[in-house]
């Protein structure tokens, strides 16, 4: 398995807009609108949310997550003097589950560990990406309604 990371660019909006839909699919299904309206709406909200997140998260890597170098997923990471933040981690449905995720926050997590930064993420109560980073050492530091912001302190502080 060969995984890389590299620079989302404009050329990447169909697939990302892609992406986010598979990650709005469960709550989807229990609505009852029409296929265009779900289109509707998850359009508008994948817009929202990429306008918004780079307008307010600086020093960020807006990282394409490539296997075998096909668009797998995402992964965003803001890296701030005292916090590495996962602004966001996705990936197709078929790529869940098999230790890609695990395998990308591992890799996170030791650059906390050797800057001596945390790692923080949010994510939602009820996702169940939350017993993945929980596993991965994570835990609670906040809960802003339905969301939580897990922090991971690191284990080795550099000399």
């Amino acid at each position: 398995m060969n995984v890389t990371l590299r620079p989302a660019t404009d050329a990447d909006l169909d697939f990302l807009h892609r992406l986010y839909a598979t990650t709005r699919e469960g709550e989807l299904r229990q609505v009852d609108w029409t296929a265009a309206q779900k289109a509707a709406f998850v359009s508008q909200q994948f817009h929202a949310q990429h306008q918004y997140w780079h307008e307010n998260y600086t020093d960020t890597s807006w990282d394409l997550v490539l296997l075998d170098g096909e668009p797998v997923g995402r992964l965003y990471v803001a890296r701030w003097v005292d916090d590495i933040r996962v602004v966001d981690i996705a990936l197709m449905p078929e790529h869940r589950g098999g230790g890609l995720g695990t395998r990308l926050l591992r890799g996170i997590l030791a650059e906390g560990d050797a800057s001596g930064r945390k790692v923080s993420i949010h994510v939602e109560i009820f996702n169940p990406a939350r017993s993945l980073y929980e596993r991965l050492g994570f835990v609670q530091a906040q809960e802003k309604g339905v969301y939580l912001l897990m922090e991971r302190y690191p284990t080795a502080v550099p000399v």
